[in-house]
């Protein structure tokens, strides 16, 4: 039977969504009428660092008390505008919902690929006791009293299968079996497909039902990212440390899994077909993105297999972001709230189909991590026409009013457009019809496995 530790204090709720990438700016608050005090910045991390900064609040980092610097595999990255706004009241750490979670007060700043990274000591200032299985998020510390130092830890970043439970029964010699389920942003997997941290706790939980005597601990260790498999073992094995009072075994994860395991881990990883999934079409105005994404979902409609909702033009601007202007804070702000709704579709395995002109790669990253961390898959569509195509098509002139000075910071003109390096599929339809063009998404989407054609045939009326 499985014992569920309850923690006395259970560490801070770190959810992974947010709108808009980072919660900064200085504010200002009145002690009286005529006496102002500075507030440091506020800025909302990453999903990782969110998992890291709950591991060093935890004491679970070897040591480490804060964000370390360049060449340190914990790091904190903050957009330009954030480190741009810190002064010496140093950095408030926030959860998505705008709660202060640490203090960061800055000791270095580093170039980093996605902005500045800070590195310095953090200070907790304050926990929230929510979300899915919480009480079995325990710091090293309360696993050590609750189980003592006669234990047997088992790291699990996937499903346990009935060879690993056969081994640890054998290992474990009466020793309390503690299963480390590592279950940050990235981590869990299993057969190379992701599976989520509720799922990865629920399989574990399974498990633990079939030993003699385990607990089930969880640790947010999240993954740097692809090609760092030997970074994420490098932090493994100092997170696994941490929270091992006695012996640490490293199960293989060979075999079949156990009937109970596997009825949980077949209701959470779906087929790709089922998966929630989030087509991204960004191109500059006149590209035929929005015509391409209209006619994409008229065909996703007439087969009826996927519930698809379209996240596009007036209909966006009317009712989720009435009051944004067009200016570029503003436009990137639409983008970030096209891309929270977008992927709390792909959350509950809808479709969702976005076409704005998305020039820049930062915005579009801030989406893609949206959906990552939400369970869906990001698939994007580059419709690269060239601007010159672009503005020959111009039926409302805006093109001529941008080049006469009148629209400013207008994409592709008086504003750049970062083409992506990441797109799933580049369509250039400058001399093409709507169905060819189609076609061509069709295909690639197909060839993804995420929006297969029926019978592995083409859609009706879709020719090339």
């Amino acid at each position: 039977m499985a014992l569920l530790g309850l923690a006395t204090a259970a560490g801070p709720y770190l959810a992974h969504a947010l709108p808009d990438s980072s919660r900064c700016g200085a504010k200002l608050s009145g002690k009286t009428h005529n006496e102002r005090v500075t507030a440091p910045p506020q800025h909302c991390p990453s999903p990782r660092e969110l998992d890291d900064l709950e591991l060093i609040a935890y004491g679970a980092l070897g040591g480490r008390q804060g964000f370390g610097g360049a060449d340190d595999l914990v790091q904190l990255v903050v957009p330009a505008s954030v480190a741009a706004a810190l002064g010496r009241d140093g950095l408030e750490l926030v959860d998505p919902e705008g709660t202060a979670l640490a203090h960061l007060t800055v000791e270095d700043r580093f170039d980093a690929e996605q902005g500045t990274g800070l590195a310095g000591a953090v200070e907790s200032r304050g926990h929230h006791v929510f979300g899915a299985f919480r009480r079995l998020y325990l710091s090293p510390a309360q696993v050590h009293e609750m189980y003592g130092e006669d234990t047997l830890t088992i790291p699990v970043a996937g499903p346990l299968t009935s060879a690993d439970i056969e081994g640890i029964t054998d290992r474990a010699q009466n020793r309390q079996v503690v299963l480390l389920a590592l279950v940050g942003h990235g981590t869990p997997s299993f057969e190379g497909r992701p599976l989520s941290a509720t799922g990865l706790l629920r399989a574990t939980l399974a498990a633990a039902d079939l030993l003699p005597n385990a607990a089930v601990v969880a640790a947010p260790l999240a993954s740097r990212g692809p090609g760092r498999a030997s970074d994420d073992h490098s932090l493994g094995e100092i997170v696994t440390s941490a929270y091992a009072a006695g012996d640490v075994f490293a199960v293989p994860g060979d075999g079949e899994l156990p009937d109970e395991v596997a009825a949980v881990v077949d209701a959470e990883i779906l087929p790709p077909s089922e998966i929630g999934l989030v087509l991204f079409f960004t191109g500059l105005s006149g590209s035929g993105k929005s015509t391409l994404a209209r006619a994409l979902t008229d065909v996703v409609l007439e087969r009826g297999e996927r519930t698809i909702t379209s996240l596009d033009g007036d209909v966006v601007r009317r009712n989720l972001s009435a009051g944004l202007t067009f200016s570029k804070a503003d436009r990137e702000t639409n983008i970030r709230r096209i891309g929270w709704v977008a992927a709390e579709i792909s959350r509950h395995r809808g479709l969702a189909i976005c076409s704005p002109i998305a020039p820049f790669d930062e915005t579009r990253q801030q989406v893609r991590a949206m959906v990552d961390a939400a369970g869906g898959v990001f698939f994007l569509i580059h419709v690269a026409t060239p601007v010159e195509e672009c503005e020959r098509r111009d039926r409302k002139g805006l093109y001529a009013r941008a080049r006469r000075g009148e629209i400013p910071e207008f994409t592709g003109i008086s504003s750049p457009y970062e083409e992506p390096a990441d797109a799933d599929v580049r369509v250039d339809t400058t001399g093409r019809s709507i169905e060819d063009c189609l076609a061509e998404v069709l295909d690639a989407l197909d060839e993804s496995g995420y929006l297969p054609h029926p019978s592995g045939e083409r859609a009706p009326g879709v020719t090339t």
